[in-house]
């Protein structure tokens, strides 16, 4: 799915879109997170159930 595409079904700006895609956002917001899972018709729990985020340490400041 093309940047654009992604940013107009799911109200999120193409720019924050691109910036999550490429790592520039390193702690996209959970608005933008929820926005985006909406678009794509799935929930936050089913995003995060994924490989990708196994094995991450929490990070405690």
């Amino acid at each position: 799915m093309a940047i654009n595409a992604l940013a107009n079904i799911s109200g999120v700006p193409a720019s924050t879109v691109y910036s999550i895609l490429n790592g520039k956002s390193k702690n996209p917001g959970t608005v933008s997170l929820q926005k985006l899972c909406d678009g794509l018709d799935i929930s936050i729990r089913e995003f995060f159930d994924s490989p990708l985020f196994d094995g991450l340490e929490q990070e405690i400041e």
